[in-house]
């Protein structure tokens, strides 16, 4: 394990994944409120300024008693480790029983509270194994004795974001932009910082909770594509197509870029109307707010999955 310790700081927190998309955001609002952060992570330490402060240590799920001593002393966990698809050995199966053995150390290391990054309408009879994994998991935690709070946000957007700006680099690239069904289905985008905030918040809580986490406004797909058009400045095709002809054009890019672009499950997610939440909202950043500001950026380059999932030997 590496250490950098951080002066004045005495309560340590631990974030899986905090050279991540959203953990990174977590272990920043962390530093800030003077707490000490550690990581969990399969990377090893990069070129990266938050690698030189917080603490770092490999995720061991194949060590049980390993993993537990390194949340030993930890107040909070917070967990957004998982998979959005199977790739290298890695299954939603195993991301579960990973997930089962990271809240077992957490016990065995005395926790205090268990954070866990979950989905929007999770069900363990949910035929989409993404959603059915996220619901097993949430019963798990439940179930352990531990305090916690589940978040489940809906769809994440901001800088580092894959759906909305890989939408926004098919638009500036392709005369036609191909949309799955009739585009009616909705979502509801929440801004990264305004989620993070929530998941920091939540690790001082007291009591057991369950929160969606979802942004102001509800788009269905096709105001969502006719927003980006307008930030990016392009008047693409748009072609209304069955959810297989969809998925096989988004398999021919994502083959292009030797990424995946979609998956079948997210499709059917999506057009299932899952990234909406019934509750108020709990984000208060407006997706279009947020894209005038940055509409000079969004879709410039492609977001590549695997590209972070790079894999990499662990150096401490």
């Amino acid at each position: 394990m590496t250490s950098t310790p951080v002066p004045g700081s005495e309560s340590l927190d631990v974030v899986t994944g905090a050279f991540g998309y959203t953990g990174r955001y977590i272990a920043r609002m962390l530093l800030a409120r003077g707490r000490r952060v550690r990581t969990l992570t399969a990377h090893p330490v990069r070129e990266d300024p938050l690698a030189e402060q917080i603490e770092i240590a490999p995720f061991n799920f194949d060590r049980p008693a390993e993993l537990a001593r390194s949340l030993e002393g930890a107040r909070c966990v917070i967990n957004t480790y998982w998979v959005r698809f199977d790739y290298g050995g890695v299954t939603y199966e195993e991301a579960v029983e990973n997930t089962r053995v990271l809240i077992e150390a957490a016990r065995q290391a005395r926790v205090t509270r268990f954070v866990h990054v979950s989905i929007t309408n999770p069900s363990e009879d949910s035929p989409l194994r993404y959603f059915r994994g996220k619901a097993v998991i949430e019963r798990e935690i439940r179930e352990s004795g531990l305090g916690y709070t589940i978040l489940r946000p809906t769809v994440i957007f901001g800088p580092e974001d894959i759906l909305i700006n890989n939408i926004a680099w098919l638009l500036r690239r392709f005369p036609v932009f191909m949309v799955p069904g009739d585009g009616n289905y909705r979502l509801q985008p929440v801004f990264v910082e305004d989620f993070a905030a929530l998941a920091v918040g939540a690790a001082d809580d007291i009591g057991n909770q369950t929160l969606d986490v979802a942004g102001p406004d509800i788009f269905t797909f096709n105001e969502l594509v006719a927003l980006l058009n307008a930030m990016v400045g392009r008047k693409p095709w748009v072609v209304h197509l069955s959810r297989s002809v969809a998925l096989a054009f988004s398999r021919l890019v994502g083959l292009a870029m030797r990424d995946v672009l979609l998956t079948d499950d997210e499709i059917v997610g999506l057009m299932a109307n899952l990234l909406v939440s019934q509750n108020p909202a709990a984000g208060r950043t407006r997706l279009g707010d947020w894209l005038s500001r940055n509409k000079e950026q969004i879709g410039i380059s492609y977001a590549s999955e695997l590209a972070r999932r790079k894999p990499s030997r662990f150096r401490t």
